[in-house]
């Protein structure tokens, strides 16, 4: 029984079943069975599956969009069964995300801070034309693992070294790992303005976040 309802969660969300996943999470709770057991090998899995589907292009953005909402609906069923100290053993870090001073582009940060979610971590989305000084606020505010920055425009990467070279004055480099992407970005670009990590894609955003995080945690 248990391993079938973790299937159908999974199955939900890549047929993209919103009735399917709803059915399977008010399973889950009648059978009193762990939710966390069932977010990781049920509802996860299946956002896995999804985001190598969306890199591979056989899905688009409105596919990836409704899967998230599916995985919303079944947490909302799910959420409340999970307790206060459940909650921290699934959180796997704390992300502050948003697009630079003067870049108004979103889609491509929605769509890492959506999977960062869907993976474990605690999202503060702090949406276009954000400020070095506003990153830098709700990094200490939320006690932010990472700081992560999108920029689609060639005129505003330069606010990613901004941000770098205030925590270094600051002393607080050593604070927070720093993350830069978008479409004009690189490796090189994040070498030289010393961030720590690049993410190409947004699958990729996730794998180098959970890289950071183990690297921060076992400094």
């Amino acid at each position: 029984m248990k391993e079938q309802i973790f299937e159908d969660l999974f199955k939900a969300i890549v047929e993209l079943d919103r009735e399917k996943v709803q059915r399977a999470a008010n399973e889950l709770v009648r059978e009193k069975l762990n939710p966390l057991e069932g977010i990781e090998k049920g509802l996860s899995k299946g956002m896995e599956v999804i985001g190598d589907k969306f890199e591979r292009l056989e899905i688009y953005l409105p596919e990836l969009l409704m899967a998230a909402d599916i995985f919303n609906a079944a947490m909302e069923i799910l959420g409340p069964q999970i307790s206060a100290g459940e909650k921290n053993k699934i959180k796997k870090g704390t992300v502050v995300i948003g697009t630079v001073k003067g870049d108004i582009h979103e889609i491509g940060k929605d769509i890492v801070a959506m999977l960062l979610e869907t993976a474990g971590f605690a999202v503060h989305n702090l949406g276009k034309d954000v400020p070095a000084s506003t990153f830098l606020e709700e990094a200490e505010k939320v006690n932010a693992d990472i700081i992560a920055m999108s920029s689609l425009l060639t005129t505003t990467m330069e606010h990613q070294r901004e941000l770098i070279d205030i925590l270094k004055e600051r002393g607080k480099r050593d604070r927070y790992m720093v993350m830069i992407g978008g479409a004009p970005t690189s490796l090189a670009w994040a070498d030289e303005i010393g961030a720590d990590g690049y993410g190409e894609t947004a699958r990729d955003a996730v794998s180098v976040a959970l890289e950071l995080l183990s690297k921060k945690r076992n400094i």
